[in-house]
């Protein structure tokens, strides 16, 4: 199985609505309202944030984004420096992919793409303690937890050979 990733279009939008709806994604994106309006708002004030489509052999299975944590207004960082600071966020939204490692190569990809970033020192992610699946994405993908400041985090020094830009 091929997995991509690819900028996320207006054309997308119903799928990505019908995504966030489903009883293995709506715990973790709520509300989905939210989700939605800043995908609406990509190019005006959430410019800022990479959107994106995971497809597996060119058919849409999921979603992903990374951004500068700095720009988001976010305060879960704990002690980590917010320059050179990314986060990311992900789903697989069709059922029939869900553990496959399609989860796991889409975030590979989405790594590489955020380290591309001339600025991008180090992702963190802070999935909700009950996202377990999602945790172990995160360290399949080279995440470790900092449990002082309860997040994951991965630097640019920390990327295997296997993901790195």
């Amino acid at each position: 199985m091929n997995i991509t990733i690819r900028p996320l279009k207006d054309n997308d939008l119903p799928t990505f609505t019908q995504w966030l709806a489903k009883p293995h994604v709506a715990p973790w994106y709520t509300p989905a309202e939210d989700w939605i309006a800043e995908v609406c708002a990509r190019e005006g004030d959430f410019s800022f944030i990479r959107h994106f489509i995971i497809e597996a052999d060119g058919e849409p299975i999921g979603f992903c984004q990374h951004y500068p944590y700095w720009r988001s207004g976010e305060v879960w960082h704990g002690n980590i420096p917010l320059a050179g600071t990314y986060s990311i966020d992900y789903l697989v939204g069709e059922e029939a992919y869900l553990r496959k490692g399609c989860g796991a190569s889409a975030l590979r990809l989405l790594i590489r793409d955020a380290f591309s970033r001339a600025d991008a020192s180090r992702i963190i992610v802070q999935p909700d303690i009950e996202n377990v699946a999602s945790q172990n994405v995160l360290k399949a993908a080279g995440f470790r937890f900092d449990a002082e400041n309860h997040l994951f985090i991965l630097t640019r020094e920390g990327l295997g050979t296997s993901i790195a830009p």
